[in-house]
């Protein structure tokens, strides 16, 4: 597991809690795999007081667990699950460096929520055991993960990767290699329309979030969801799938982008979309 952020963590968690496979978590920052395993204990905890995990259970789990800042704990690795920061060229230049470090049978897969996995996939020599895994927050509940073949990823990569889903206790859905896939280009476009909506005085935010939960049935509002994501990355996203598929609909909302410019970037600094009276 490369990046032992919010999403790494929440990831490797779920691989120990759910099969029995072990993982290499590795980060460049120290302080990040402390926390990782701070958070891992509370994930832990968390399932034992609801039942889902015996004691037991959970101390096997960690005990299957290998936190490291050398990327070379990947060379004997069956799966690299990649979650690092959503940037092409950042992750491009892992994975250069992780192809060279793991064995000939291992499969490489991000957890990219839109970025082309066939660029990320270009980056090394095993381009038909290159993969998108995205994975949805907090990764450990969520019962969806998206999988993308790129272009050269073979029928054998695929089948592989959908039944280490399956025995995590996912439902996998397969989205072709454009821009946002399913559930990032749907989700996307949706918040991007809410701002518009906002923008053009159509109603308020909370009006507007109200119409979708209750009218629709969706668990959290646009508005609200973007706030929880982070403007930032919403911004990025939209504007990722504007270049990808070189099509003015879209266009990020004027409204994200003073936002974001402005810092408010939503839960993460205290204000969006929603002003939450400092940190959320």
């Amino acid at each position: 597991m490369a990046g032992s952020g919010f999403m790494g963590r929440a990831i490797a968690f779920l691989i120990v809690s759910r099969t029995n496979a072990s993982v290499e978590l590795f980060d460049v920052s120290e302080d990040s795999l402390k926390l990782a395993a701070a958070e891992i204990e509370k994930y832990g905890r968390k399932s034992v007081e609801k039942g889902i995990l015996t004691e037991k259970d959970f101390a096997d789990a960690k005990g299957r667990i290998h936190y490291s800042g050398d990327l070379q704990s990947a060379k004997d690795c069956d799966l690299v699950i990649e979650a690092i920061r959503e940037d092409l060229e950042t992750k491009r230049e892992l994975f250069s460096k992780l192809d060279s470090i793991c064995g000939d049978t291992t499969v490489f897969a991000s957890n990219t929520s839109s970025l082309p996995i066939t660029s990320l996939a270009s980056a090394t020599k095993r381009s038909d055991r290159f993969i998108g895994m995205h994975f949805f927050s907090p990764a450990h509940v969520m019962k969806l993960v998206e999988i993308i073949p790129g272009v050269d990823t073979s029928t054998e990569t695929i089948d592989r990767v959908r039944k280490f889903g399956e025995e995590m206790g996912k439902t996998i859905i397969k989205s072709l290699d454009f821009p946002g896939f399913i559930t990032t280009r749907l989700g996307m476009v949706l918040i991007n329309e809410a701002a518009f909506a906002l923008m053009e005085g159509l109603s308020t935010p909370e009006e507007i979030d109200t119409g979708m939960t209750l009218g629709y049935n969706h668990p959290m509002g646009p508005l609200t969801l973007a706030d929880f994501i982070g403007l930032d990355v919403v911004l990025h996203i939209m504007e990722t799938m504007q270049s990808g598929f070189g099509d003015t609909k879209y266009r990020p909302c004027p409204v994200l982008r003073q936002l974001v410019s402005a810092g408010h970037l939503g839960r993460k600094t205290g204000k969006g979309f929603y002003d939450y009276g400092g940190k959320g």
